[in-house]
């Protein structure tokens, strides 16, 4: 059985662990437009947040 020769100290472990803390983004679907957005987050697409228009909307012209 392998044994390490030396204990591994607490800056490296935290290298190695630090993969642990990523994770893939959580999105949920918008109840007015059915867009997929991020929680928390403004919908880009109509400016809204919470109800609340928070953005001006550029028009889709050119």
């Amino acid at each position: 059985m392998a044994v390490p020769k030396r204990k591994t100290s607490p800056m490296k472990r935290g290298f190695r662990r630090s993969a642990d803390a990523l994770a893939a983004p959580t999105y949920v679907e918008d109840k007015d437009s059915g867009e997929l957005r991020r929680p928390h987050h403004i919908d880009l697409k109509t400016g809204m947040y919470r109800g609340r228009q928070v953005l001006k909307v550029k028009s889709q012209e050119a």
